[in-house]
């Protein structure tokens, strides 16, 4: 029998090559190719199909109710997992080096101790005594919590079987952990995806959740395969910047509750705390009287949430103009700009043109096109937006202001905090009825982009109420 050779495996996607090449052909990256062994073949389908034992199908409608989540203690991370941890459940949890994932994680495993469950944290990047500086710097030294330090799964695997009563299990982190029976080092594509595998199987078969740290690429994306965050039930995303105080946890992935929600935390001497208020946090340092500014009115997840857009013009020094962007798609900004100079009139192509969403938050919806197209044509203009005003719409290229989901649910949560006008799509009436606005709010209904740029070159357009 011809000896296997060994294979070259793209650490970016997990493609798989014959020999080493500088650029992978899966999917376009370079320098990401590492050699590894082939894992050993095992009995082919026939003879496993002849070992087996068959499988029981049973119905959708299970006699038994299923297990209680977890609470972690905090309430912005319950928001996110969708109500807390769920039993048997593989949680992947990704970030920038620094942004607070270890603090986060050992600030939840000790609620959940001090609650009265089992809780096991075994870190793979520090020692003890690192981790336990941490903890005393959080003031959870006191928490029943157990600690330890492994990198070498075969250890951790038989440590954690010796735990009948685990409740919650920490592994800071995935990318630390190696299985001797690969040759490829701890890290790599074979080695994530191994190691994974065999701690999502053991906790889903002793009921145990597992959370699970992932490295992140200087692209922001989780590092190693894709196929790692298939394998977990939730995939969370802590974004900020470390020279700001502010961290945003985003779910993108959750099978038990919903997708995009969104965790706001402070960063503090003592750890993350949590914001109750993201809206009033986001909005906290608003000028209203400075152009080039515009609230938009947000939803992330099921939370809806109030930030500030600005947008700067300034004449260009030469060349091609520059186009800045900070927590939005700039792809979508250079679309705006182009349904302004061409259905609306204005003149903006020999501007360099800067836009950045306040306070850290990368929005991603399309509702904000309104709002970004007031804070451009305020800084086109020199004329502030009414400091009480929020928008939110979708922009079309034709120049149209389409409808968003969760109208009502933006509009309540800018009478909560103050506001008294909003510009939004027109609203299509359900019933033969639009649904009242809250008390206090009046509403400016347009439909096309133009009408916009009329009331800013105008000054003496004014929201209408709703019904008058």
């Amino acid at each position: 029998m011809a000896k296997e050779k060994t294979r070259f495996v793209c650490q970016a996607c997990g493609a798989a090559h014959p020999k080493w090449q500088g650029r992978c052909e899966a999917c376009g990256e370079w320098n990401t190719m590492a050699e590894e062994a082939p894992a050993p073949r095992g009995p082919g389908p026939a003879a496993k199909a002849a070992g087996g034992r068959r499988v029981e199908f049973v119905g959708l409608k299970g006699e038994s109710a299923p297990p209680a989540r977890i609470p972690t203690g905090i309430a912005e991370l319950d928001r996110v997992l969708g109500g807390g941890l769920v039993p048997a459940s593989a949680v992947l949890v990704g970030g920038d080096p620094g942004i607070g994932k270890s603090t986060i994680l050992l600030q939840a495993a000790a609620r959940v101790a001090a609650a009265g469950r089992r809780v096991l944290y075994v870190s793979g990047e520090e020692a003890v005594e690192q981790v336990r500086l941490r903890a005393a710097r959080l003031g959870l030294t006191e928490s029943p919590m157990a600690l330890a330090a492994a990198t070498a799964l075969r250890d951790i695997v038989a440590s954690l079987e010796q735990e009948r009563d685990a409740a919650l299990v920490v592994i800071d982190s995935i990318q630390t952990v190696w299985l001797d029976a690969l040759d490829s080092a701890p890290g790599t594509v074979a080695q994530v995806r191994a190691c994974a595998a065999e701690l999502i199987r053991l906790a889903k078969a002793r009921g145990f959740a597992i959370v699970l740290v992932g490295h992140v690429t200087k692209e922001g994306t989780l590092a190693g395969p894709r196929v790692l965050e298939h394998m977990v039930d939730a995939t969370l995303y802590f974004e900020g910047d470390r020279g700001h105080q502010f961290r945003i946890l985003r779910a993108v992935k959750n099978r038990f509750g919903a997708t995009d929600e969104i965790g706001v935390f402070e960063m503090t001497g003592t750890g993350l705390v949590e914001v109750a208020n993201p809206s009033a946090l986001f909005l906290a340092e608003r000028r209203g009287n400075v152009s080039g500014s515009a609230v938009f009115a947000g939803i992330e997840g099921t939370r809806p949430v109030l930030v500030e857009v600005q947008a700067l013009l300034s004449p260009s020094s030469g060349g091609s103009p520059r186009r800045q962007v900070v927590g939005w798609d700039s792809g979508r900004l250079s679309m705006l700009l182009a349904v302004l100079e061409a259905r609306c009139g204005m003149s903006l192509g020999q501007n360099d043109v800067y836009l950045n969403i306040a306070g850290g938050l990368r929005i991603a919806e399309p509702a904000a096109d309104l709002a970004v197209a007031a804070a451009l044509v305020s800084a086109a203009t020199d004329r502030p937006t009414d400091s009480g005003a929020v928008y939110f719409g979708e922009v079309g290229l034709s120049g149209e202001v389409r409808q968003v989901a969760q109208a009502e649910a933006r509009l309540r949560e800018a009478a909560k905090l103050g506001f008294t006008a909003a510009t939004l799509p027109r609203r299509v009436a359900r019933g033969g009825k639009a649904p009242a606005p809250p008390a206090g709010l009046a509403l400016a209904e347009t439909g096309h982009l133009a009408d916009l740029v009329a009331g800013f070159a105008e000054k003496s357009v004014r929201p209408r109420r709703a019904g008058g």
